[in-house]
Order: C-alpha cells, then structure tokens, then sequence
C-alpha cells in the first residue's frame, strides 16, 4: 500500500481528520433528528459498534434546536447536516455542534454565508463540503455530464467561496452511485485539493450490494493512501456500517481488529461451517483487542489455518478442536465449540492484563 497522502489537519470535536492521524469511521443517524431519546439511543449503539463521528440531518428548525440536548448526552463528535437553510446553520452552531455538513454555493445571497462562515470560525467548526452525482450544477451537467471532472469542478466553487472568506477549516466528500466515477474523481481531488477527503458511495444499496461497492471504491482508493475519513452508506441498520467500514480498513491494513478467517465450507465438513462462522463473527465483533480467530470445518485445513490465529475452532463429528496460538488445546463437544472459544479468549485477556 501507497503511504498516505499528506492533507492538512481539521479539529472535529476532540477528534483530528487528515495529515498522519488514523481514518476516522463515520456514519449518520436514520431517526428525526427532534426525537432526542430515539437519536441519542441510536448514536450510542453506533459509539459502542466503533462509530468516532456521527452526522444528524436537520430538515426543519426543530431538528436544528434539537442538536444542543443530543451533544450533551453523547460522546463522540456530532455533525449537523444542512442544505439550503442557512438560518438551520446558525442555529446548530449556536448548538454546539462539531461540523456542518453545508454547501456554501447552495445557501443564496453572499451575506448569508458570511455570517455562517464568521460564526464557524469563532466556534471553531469546519465545514464538509458534499458534492454528490445526483446532484450537480446543471452548467456542469451539459459540459462535462456525470463525470470526475464536473464533480472536482463543483467542489472547487464551494471551496472558492469559502476560501475567499479565508476560511480553510474544510474537509471534502465527491460521491457518486458509480464506483469506477467516484474512485476517479477522489484520484482528480486528491492532486486538486490538500484538504482532508471524506470517502464514501453514495446510494450504493442494501447491505451486500452496499458493502461490495464500498469495499471496492473505499478500499481501492485507502490502498492508493487516499482518504482521511470514511462513511460506509447501505439501505441497512446503521450500525451495519460501522461493521463494514472496520472491516475495509482491516482489510487494507489501517486498522488492527477482530478478524474471522473462515472456510467457505465443502463436502468434507462435519460441522454446520455457516452458522458457526455467523456465531462466532456475531461474538467476536463486540471484542476491542486486536486478535485473528480461524473457524474451519475439517481437519484438512483446519491445523495449517490455525497457526495463522491466535484462536481457532476445527469442527468434527459432534466434536470439535480448540487452538490456541496454533496449537490444539483441547476437545470440545460441538454443542459447546463456540462458547468454550469465547472463554478461552477471556481467560486469555485476563491472563494478560493480570501480568501487565
């Protein structure tokens, strides 16, 4: 993998987006903003999933006044998302909010950003600038149609207006439903722009479709060292987000976590491969220590793969083998294969900690 492309720092709450700092996992709430308890709870279960930054849409003022109770009872970052209202801006900034998530060329007469951009650089709140396919400039449209380009050439007028008030506090997002589109124009912004990038599909789909052309856009352009920050969208529970964005940045090496290596399963297993890699994944993702668990379903596979971990489950015929450190440790009955795994990895942890 490419070294990190070198972006200029953004404060985010007590969070640092670009230059050497670790990319940040985002993700954004599905309930109305105004119904406090209901997006407080949701941005807990995200917090505890390994969400860093969460974004709020704010369609209606009473959204926007809504903002100052959550941040009080959450504890990571919080973005309001604003489009077109610039009155829903000042009041979020006047509500405490880490970020806005606002296009200055969409928010009409000049004055009126000025006075967003001013209380912004008091409260010491950057801006997100999104520039989305679906969405561009009609000018744009007829002379480059849906392409990088006309999606580079729209940031730069929205990061114009706002450079021009001599504000630099901005991170950038170009997203668009096409992967090969996306991945190109974040390649054209990265040598256009030194701000942070915000990397993401947009509408990329339910949670497979979703995750696939993620991984592929996400993935692709992290392992060109592109990408400060990332949202993972999927017509799916949020948290499934979070899941999928931990696991691209595993996958290309930017985060060390959980992983599950697993057998695809064939004629030779005894053991139901599917359901215990669900289970056993399903666990595992609630774990906060870096740590590789292989489960595999035969003994073909099952002591070579196993050396890789630093716990593994083979299944047998109503029994099964637990590894430690690639070494078999002992027979299991295979009703009990995954919760005498888990206890291994606690009595583990505790081991450790006790000689810390």
């Amino acid at each position: 993998m490419n070294d990190r492309n070198k972006t200029r720092q953004v404060k985010v709450g007590n969070l640092v987006i670009g230059g050497d700092s670790p990319v940040v996992i985002q993700s954004m709430t599905t309930t109305h903003t105004r119904d406090v308890e209901a997006t407080v709870d949701q941005i807990a279960q995200l917090a505890e999933a390994g969400c860093e930054l969460v974004r709020v849409a704010c369609p209606t003022e009473e959204d926007a006044r809504a903002l100052g109770r959550i941040k009080s009872r959450i504890k990571i970052p919080l973005v309001a998302d604003i489009h077109f209202n610039h009155r829903f801006a000042l009041i979020a900034l006047d509500q405490g909010v880490d970020k806005l998530r606002l296009n200055p060329g969409n928010i009409g007469k000049k004055e009126r950003t000025v006075e967003i951009v001013e209380k912004a650089k008091r409260n010491h709140v950057p801006i997100r600038i999104g520039v989305n396919g679906g969405s561009l400039e009609k000018d744009l449209m007829e002379k480059f149609g849906p392409t990088p380009e006309a999606l580079v050439e729209s940031a730069k007028r929205h990061v114009a207006i706002l450079e021009e008030l001599d504000f630099h506090d901005i991170i950038i997002s170009l997203k668009a439903s096409d992967v090969p589109t996306m991945v190109n124009a974040y390649r054209l912004a990265s040598q256009t722009f030194d701000y942070p990038l915000h990397l993401g599909v947009t509408e990329a789909g339910t949670l497979l479709r979703g995750s696939v052309y993620n991984a592929i856009g996400v993935g692709a352009l992290l392992m060109e060292g592109i990408g400060d920050t990332v949202r993972i969208s999927l017509t799916a529970e949020s948290v499934e987000e979070i899941k999928v964005a931990k696991m691209i940045l595993e996958a290309v090496g930017l985060r060390k976590g959980v992983r599950v290596i697993s057998c695809p399963s064939c004629g030779r297993a005894e053991v139901d491969v599917f359901k215990l890699a669900d289970e056993v994944e399903s666990r595992a993702m609630k774990l906060k220590d870096p740590l590789t668990i292989s489960v595999l379903g035969c003994v073909v596979n099952g002591p070579g793969e196993a050396h890789e971990s630093d716990f593994g489950i083979t299944g047998g015929k109503d029994k099964g083998m637990i590894y430690i450190d690639g070494k078999q440790h002992r027979v299991v009955n295979e009703s009990e294969l995954v919760d005498e795994l888990f206890k291994e990895i606690e009595k583990s942890k505790k081991e450790k900690q006790a000689s810390s």
